[in-house]
């Protein structure tokens, strides 16, 4: 799903997930991992869990030949960035908002391993027939560098898992990038169905440029500055379009509502501290934290908000992962650490069966009772923590089923600077469930209202999260 929106947060490795990834530190050392397939490199190797660069773990352009349209992780790009969606026309854009409002699901990557060797003999031959129908027919100047990422592009593509991605030696350099949760950008949530590849507004943040414009959830993305956006990857688009100079404007055309109303806004960027933690307190001392993506500073911020609402008297607590669509492993891990008693919180297997364990110890746990909010836009992190407290019975879940990616990317450098984004593991939660393709179910199941807002007294999600903490008994 990608952004799920900031810039799209990475490092220098993804070893546990992209513009959502699972990490579990709070420095900035990159992970080094003992994988023996990458003993020769001299470069961090990453797991992600869910789509973004990871730190340290306690425990384009394409050629048009190769393909039209980029399917791009489901994440969440805040403050400074956003997704976009394959597929160009207005129409068809109409018809995916339709389906998807028709009950469309979003099924998972098709990506298939054949066991086989490419015939490169065969291959070379035919890309030499093309390249003389080029020279002989082809009616402008050929760009040869773009022609050769193209190619290198359009292998990737044709595993068939959007999850898998070629970057270039500039989009390979750009993405590494510490996640520190403050970028230079617009202030709004992003989220991006990987199979549709509409990319909608999820959330726009107080006094946000986003705000300030007009945007509001729900907008699609449609184009920056005039150009359709519908083509390029997501890490690129972020990067090159959106990012920029504090201070620089673009324009932004958004499509709204049910007739997907064509409107366009002029954003000014400027420098946002990405709010991934907001908290509050509710009446009967039921403490409310709502964390909008697992980013470096997120686990600390979680912290320090359940220590401050516990300081006010929380006897419960209610945990918001709606729309949250990932992030860095570390975070997610060390959250899970800090709340949970000692044991397995989650680990990953390749197709070998080798992965790793991530665990819990016993010097803190949250011993009071717990509900977890979650919706269609909860993936990745949010589910490795969703499936971890479901499956030590510490919160009940309460909402809609979650997303359903449940697999790990790994970024490989290659030695000219280029790098390839892989799928290499699926993620299970600590009962061994494999969620990719499916989601979590929730104990209470409750769809949010018409015209609800998230968080506020028309929540109907939340007042039911409400009920369901009360009837918790007080834990032991």
């Amino acid at each position: 799903m990608e952004d799920k929106g900031f810039d799209i947060n990475k490092t220098d490795s993804d070893n546990t997930v992209n513009n959502q990834n699972y990490n579990n530190t709070n420095n900035n050392a990159l992970p080094t991992l003992n994988n023996p397939q990458l003993s020769g490199s001299s470069q961090p190797y990453q797991y992600n869990i869910v789509d973004m660069p990871a730190k340290k773990m306690k425990g384009s352009r394409f050629w048009p030949g190769f393909g039209a349209g980029v399917l791009m992780t489901f994440v969440i790009v805040l403050a400074y960035s956003f997704i976009t969606y394959s597929g160009s026309k207005l129409d068809e854009i109409k018809q995916l908002r339709a389906g998807i409002e028709n009950g469309v699901t979003t099924g998972k990557a098709s990506a298939v391993n054949n066991n086989y060797k490419l015939d490169m003999d065969k291959i070379g031959r035919k890309l030499n027939k093309l390249q003389k129908i080029v020279n002989k027919s082809y009616l402008f100047e050929e760009d040869l560098s773009a022609v050769e990422e193209g190619i290198y592009a359009g292998f990737m593509k044709g595993l068939g898992d959007p999850y898998s991605v070629y970057y270039t030696k500039e989009e390979y350099s750009a993405i590494m990038e510490t996640t520190t949760g403050v970028y230079q950008g617009i202030g709004a949530s992003v989220s991006k169905n990987p199979t549709t590849g509409i990319t909608t507004i999820t959330k726009v943040f107080k006094g946000s440029p986003a705000e300030e414009a007009g945007l509001v959830s729900g907008d699609i993305i449609y184009k920056i500055n005039g150009e359709e956006v519908t083509s390029l990857e997501l890490d690129v688009l972020v990067q090159q379009h959106i990012r920029g100079e504090e201070g620089s404007s673009f324009e932004m055309t958004i499509l709204r509502g049910e007739n997907a109303k064509e409107l366009t806004f002029t954003l000014t960027r400027k420098k946002i501290e990405v709010p991934t933690v907001e908290s509050r307190m509710l009446q009967d001392n039921i403490g409310y934290i709502s964390v909008a993506q697992f980013e470096e500073p997120t686990s600390e911020q979680f912290k320090a908000a359940v220590e401050e609402l516990k300081g006010q008297g929380m006897q419960r607590l209610i945990i918001d992962l709606r729309d949250n669509p990932g992030g860095l492993l570390y975070a997610v891990v060390d959250m899970l650490d800090y709340v949970l008693p000692e044991g397995l919180v989650v680990y990953t297997a390749d197709k070998d069966g080798i992965g790793q364990k991530y665990y819990s110890d016993k010097e803190h746990v949250v011993n009071i009772p717990a509900v977890v909010l979650l919706n269609g836009n909860s993936a990745s992190a949010s589910e490795v923590f969703s499936g971890a407290v479901k499956d030590f019975k510490w919160a009940k879940l309460v909402g809609t089923k979650t997303f359903g990616k449940g697999i790990v990317q790994n970024f490989i450098p290659l030695s000219d600077g280029s790098a390839v984004k892989v799928t290499h593991s699926h993620y299970y939660t600590p009962s061994g469930f494999d969620l990719h393709g499916k989601g979590i179910e929730p104990d209470i199941k409750v769809e949010l209202d018409e015209n609800a807002v998230v968080g506020s007294e028309t929540d109907n999600q939340l007042k039911t999260a409400i009920e369901a903490v009360k009837e918790i008994a007080p834990k032991q």
